[in-house]
């Protein structure tokens, strides 16, 4: 483990580490109170999952955060005997987070409520919690590497497994927040650390991975939504790229960019859906071609260090290689990202950015709307597709 604080022994450290009930977090906990330093876990109760208060559904396996997942991360304080602290933040979680994934995907979006998560509760309410507490520092179960450059300024990288690497959910984390956290697991795999845990004697050693849509029972989105907001699922048509009406649907929130079941049959080649316009009802479909985009602009753009526009790695969803792309500022949080080859991309998700070895600059929100975002845009478009470079 590393040395959380330069010059103090850990006896003289306290790490709090976040605690969501789940192998990760429980085993960094052990993990630091085996090397030394004194552990303090806390946990935030998010969503209760009582049938009473889901419309009597239940709580899905493998979320986070419910009720059963608090005992679990106090029955492993328990056994550590470390103290552990409980942080009630439903209704800040309704108003940040699920009204934020309500209103996204009524507006024709697919959202990332783990990332608002991160954003708006999790990095805020535990980090201020555990500096009231005097704690020298915060660690996550998070699969990322903490690092520092040339300069000794601390700077976020890729785990180094990408099948787990979570960085990308992360790219809304702030400097500041960025010196206090730390991220022991990122050099390691899932299964060392389920092996660790279970030598600790950890019951959750086997316990399911979490989901990101920890509050949507049975995994069904379009209930959360229709519960929250009746108006934004009205039926409506599916048209083809030319307009032509080719059928209905009962709702735009029932389809994201790049969805191809549920869509109407009869095609000649396989339909997807292009775009989504919720102010027309419309969900417009094409073939897999039509999918692809090279230019799309970025809102709410957030860097870990100084902006570094120009060209750089992008990765436009969370199991996303990177690709090559340039980025340019169009001012007040919004860039133009300008990829060297057509991808599939989905407004509402996030465009990451990273330096060619991995390391996390930031990112932003993806706009909707197919149609060019930037008085750049359109003209950016017919000359990458005439294959000229606007680098």
């Amino acid at each position: 483990m590393p040395v959380v604080v330069p010059g103090k022994a850990p006896g003289d450290t306290t790490v709090v580490v976040a605690m969501s009930g789940g192998v990760d977090s429980s085993a960094v906990a052990a993990l630091y109170q085996a090397a030394g330093y004194n552990v303090v876990g806390m946990t935030l109760q998010l969503w209760d999952y009582t049938p009473a208060s889901n419309g009597g559904a239940i709580k899905a396996g493998g979320t986070c955060c419910a009720l059963d997942d608090v005992y679990d991360a106090r029955r492993v304080c328990q056994k550590l005997g470390i103290p552990h602290y409980v942080l009630n933040m439903e209704k800040a979680f309704k108003e940040a987070v699920i009204d934020d994934f309500v209103e996204t995907y009524a507006a024709g979006e697919t959202p990332i409520p783990c990332v608002r998560c991160n954003q708006r509760i999790k990095f805020v309410a535990l980090l201020d919690k555990a500096k009231s507490l005097g704690a020298d520092a915060m660690a996550t179960g998070h699969y990322v590497i903490k690092d520092v450059d040339g300069n000794g300024v601390p700077v976020l990288k890729r785990g180094a497994f990408s099948e787990k690497d979570q960085s990308y959910y992360l790219f809304t984390t702030t400097a500041e927040q960025l010196g206090y956290l730390h991220f022991p697991l990122g050099k390691y795999e899932k299964t060392q650390v389920r092996a660790w845990a279970k030598e600790l004697g950890l019951h959750v050693h086997v316990k399911k991975d979490s989901y990101d849509i920890c509050f949507v029972p049975g995994g069904d989105y379009r209930k959360v939504v229709r519960k929250f907001d009746p108006d934004a699922d009205a039926p409506g048509n599916v048209v083809d790229l030319e307009g032509n009406v080719v059928g209905t649907h009962d709702g735009v929130v029932g389809f994201t960019v790049g969805q191809r079941k549920g869509l109407p049959g009869g095609s000649v080649e396989p339909l997807y859906v292009v775009e989504i316009r919720p102010a027309t009802r419309e969900v417009v479909v094409g073939n897999r071609a039509a999918l692809g985009r090279k230019v799309f602009s970025v809102r709410e753009l957030n860097w870990l260090g100084a902006p570094q526009f120009g060209a750089g790695v992008v990765k436009v969803r969370a199991q996303h290689n990177g690709a090559e792309a340039m980025i340019h500022d169009l001012g007040e949080g919004r860039a133009e990202v300008v990829l060297a080859e057509a991808d599939h991309i989905s407004p509402g998700q996030a465009a990451v950015f990273y330096t060619p070895d991995g390391v996390m600059l930031g990112g932003g929100w993806i706009e909707g709307s197919r149609a060019a975002q930037s008085p750049l845009g359109a003209v950016r478009k017919v000359v990458i597709d005439a294959g000229l470079n606007l680098a």
